[in-house]
């Protein structure tokens, strides 16, 4: 029988919002307790993402309701603290990682203690830090969802749009592993270094004339596009007709203004089994995880600006 830690009343550290146009703070929050079907996650790590800054900034209010105080943070890596009853997959100790689901806004991994529904938890193989683990987390599955809807293989060429962003990082390295030719948008100097050392084949400098420069690159045009920043229009005039392009902004057909490709607007589809092939990839070294920078918890409002600068390249992590 798995070992069951009775509950408890305290607090706990987060980083959260207590209350709407506030900013955020490491603050004491209520000390989660598993309940029935439920893993309690000693945090270990958890990943800044763009979710988070959009939270922090006040632009999901009208389009989730909130639980205050809300603690920001969509992955987590750490080790099982308790489960409740009826949880046999896992036990205290082990190493797992996942994603912050749900329909509302609340409880978030940047903390020192998360709650999760067993059926969403990821074991965490050996040899996979938290740091990286988390790193992967929702950028990762974020990245292998739009490669499956893309479906890219030998013979496609592929335009990653956002290339040194955390889902675009993935996102090239996925597509070459699949045999396509990545062509990854970065500015000159470190950012075409960053790319280029995770597969791409042709870097372009988005800063400049990027329609002349893909050109350049592929005469015929592209056969598919992720677009994880940009111009959807201009991006979707560099696709060959019958092309693909997988928007994680929203984009659709009717606003890039062609009826011979065919674009999709995605979110990101957590499971279990996904985020696992990405941890499994990532420990026999055929994924890479590009972290820029880490912070403790008590600096976790650093984290968020560090992440808010878009110079920056790979992840920004809160250790705690």
């Amino acid at each position: 029988m798995p070992v069951r830690r009775a509950a408890r009343v305290g607090r706990v550290k987060a980083l959260a919002i207590e209350r709407r146009d506030v900013a955020p703070a490491v603050l004491d929050v209520a000390d989660p307790v598993a309940g029935d079907g439920e893993v309690l996650v000693r945090i270990e790590a958890a990943s800044v993402n763009g979710f988070d800054l959009a939270i922090a900034a006040g632009r999901i209010w009208a389009a989730m309701p909130a639980d205050f105080p809300v603690v920001l943070g969509r992955d987590y890596a750490g080790t099982v603290a308790a489960v409740g009853a009826g949880v046999d997959a896992f036990k205290v100790g082990q190493p797992v990682a996942g994603i912050v689901t749900g329909p509302r806004l609340g409880p978030g991994s940047i903390g020192e203690l998360y709650v999760a529904p067993a059926a969403k938890v990821t074991p965490r193989p050996g040899g996979v830090t938290a740091v990286d683990a988390t790193a992967i987390g929702l950028a990762g599955v974020t990245a292998a969802t739009a490669m499956d809807v893309l479906g890219v293989g030998p013979g496609d060429t592929l335009l990653v749009s956002g290339a040194t962003g955390g889902v675009g990082s993935f996102a090239v390295q996925l597509a070459a592993a699949a045999g396509a030719r990545v062509v990854a948008t970065a500015a000159a100097g470190e950012a075409s270094a960053f790319v280029t050392s995770l597969g791409a084949h042709e870097v372009v400098d988005f800063t400049g004339d990027l329609a002349t420069a893909v050109r350049a690159v592929a005469p015929d045009g592209v056969t598919a596009v992720l677009h994880a920043a940009g111009d959807p229009v201009a991006l979707a005039a560099l696709l060959a007709p019958a092309g693909r392009l997988v928007s994680l902004q929203g984009a659709t057909a009717e606003q890039v203004g062609r009826d011979d490709i065919t674009v999709t607007a995605i979110q990101s589809k957590y499971t279990p089994e996904r985020l696992g092939r990405l941890l499994d990839a990532a420990a026999s070294g055929r994924l890479s995880v590009a972290v820029g920078a880490t912070f403790p918890l008590a600096a976790a409002t650093d984290a968020l600006e560090w992440f808010a600068d878009l110079r920056h390249l790979g992840k920004a992590v809160v250790t705690i």
